[in-house]
């Protein structure tokens, strides 16, 4: 399966995804495209799979004419990533050409700051 990974997936989760062909969309001078420019982008170079980070992209494109399936992660994070990498292995195996799917890999939280004064 070729495999377009959007600018904001982390490039580690790469070595997950075994004997798939993945490519980073800056490999290809896509890192400006957006949404649904990058969808007919990938389409027309043969890309079966899109892996985003972009919760909103299901809301802003229509998917339903699409030949390329799109995974979305909910997260950019790695090591949260890394923990839920065999749910995206699974994900990229149930993929179908026109399909969307969310792989809920939790959500990064910043720790608070402290401010230095006592409690």
């Amino acid at each position: 399966m070729k495999i377009i990974f959007d600018q904001n997936v982390p490039r580690a989760l790469a070595r997950n995804l075994g004997p798939h062909q993945v490519t980073r969309s800056a490999e290809k001078g896509w890192q400006e495209l957006k949404n649904g420019d990058l969808l007919a982008a990938a389409e027309a170079a043969g890309f079966d799979l899109l892996i985003t980070c972009d919760q909103n992209l299901e809301y802003q494109q229509n998917l339903t004419a699409r030949k390329i399936a799109i995974i979305a992660l909910s997260t950019n994070n790695w090591p949260l990533i890394r923990e839920r990498a065999e749910a995206v292995v699974t994900a990229v195996a149930k993929a179908k050409p026109g399909t969307y799917r969310t792989v809920d890999c939790g959500v990064f939280r910043k720790a608070k700051r402290s401010t230095g004064r006592g409690s």
